[in-house]
């Protein structure tokens, strides 16, 4: 009977030939319930190894008015500038193979290592990548979109003394939302107008099962295009549910975010994006593959174009 050796050379040159594929597969695989890339602008471009992304966040000040022509004194506009600098750090996820797991595939033909793992470190680079853009890091003072210091936060509307949806009818949740809208639009002057509103999933629920009175049609449907955006742009409005806004709220209360989704208001920077290093042996039968990333969190240039409601749920409905 024949007995074959593999060497630790061998099996290296045969998971570097394979790493190439595999990594070619999975970064081409889709995400569907990641969500930071469609509800936030992602920029790549700063210097992948920029130890930081410097930027203002502004708001215009001032208003016309009435001018005589022979007034001396004229309004003026102005922009009021705040320099902010986010942190760009980096992070690593990456996989790992035995040499037993390589000199079996080697030992089969046409069997090839299988790239669950490679999918698996993309999978969860993602997800981390997922939780900073939505909840920031607190250990690296990185900020997400439901929590970002700075922004307009205002209590839900009261009917029947409650502020919690489950509560309140139709129109007063209707009211809640198109607040938030007309709240981001008045208070920058008709500037900014908010195209996507972030609600807890139970919020979600509610309205999602909640109808307007003497209608099939739920409050989600209606709100999609019965809106104050719809109404004055003619597109529909973005509504999407989020982990993490059930507590980010006053008192731990629920949270609605509505803001403009632009990137001329709000940006996460991932200078380097997830890649694999080649595979190197760290053991006697291990070959690892490293993976590494640099991502900063959240910045809102132009803060006046978000908006939180807070008060919308209670920690007491959470299943």
């Amino acid at each position: 009977m024949r007995r074959t050796i593999i060497d630790a050379q061998q099996a290296l040159s045969f998971a570097v030939s394979q790493t190439s594929y595999i990594e070619q597969t999975v970064y081409e695989t889709q995400y569907p319930d990641i969500q930071y890339a469609s509800l936030i602008p992602v920029d790549t471009s700063a210097n992948e190894w920029a130890k930081s992304v410097t930027y203002y966040s502004s708001d215009k000040v001032g208003r016309a008015g009435w001018f005589h022509h022979y007034a001396k004194d004229i309004h003026v506009a102005d922009i009021d500038r705040t320099k902010n600098e986010v942190m760009i750090e980096m992070a690593d996820i990456g996989y790992r193979w035995t040499l037993e797991e390589i000199g079996q595939a080697l030992m089969i033909p046409g069997l090839n290592l299988s790239g669950d793992r490679a999918a698996a470190a993309v999978r969860t680079y993602e997800e981390f990548v997922d939780d900073i853009a939505l909840r920031g890091a607190a250990e690296k003072n990185m900020f997400g979109i439901i929590d970002y210091p700075g922004i307009t936060a205002v209590l839900a509307s009261q009917e029947g003394g409650f502020t919690v949806w489950d509560q309140k009818s139709a129109d007063a949740i209707l009211k809640d939302v198109n607040d938030a809208l007309t709240g981001v639009y008045v208070s920058t002057l008709t500037v900014e107008m908010a195209n996507t509103i972030l609600l807890p999933i139970e919020c979600l629920t509610i309205i999602s099962t909640k109808r307007i009175p003497d209608t099939a049609i739920s409050v989600l449907d209606y709100l999609t295009t019965k809106n104050v955006y719809t109404q004055i742009t003619g597109q529909p409005l973005t509504i999407r549910g989020v982990r993490g806004l059930e507590t980010a709220g006053q008192g731990g209360s629920g949270r609605m975010v509505a803001y403009r989704r632009d990137p001329s208001v709000i940006k996460m920077h991932i200078p380097m994006p997830h890649r694999f290093l080649p595979v190197w042996q760290t053991g006697p039968l291990v070959f690892d593959v490293p993976g590494i990333f640099r991502v900063a969190g959240v910045e809102i240039r132009r803060p006046g174009a978000v908006r939180y409601v807070d008060g919308i749920l209670t920690t007491d409905q959470l299943s």
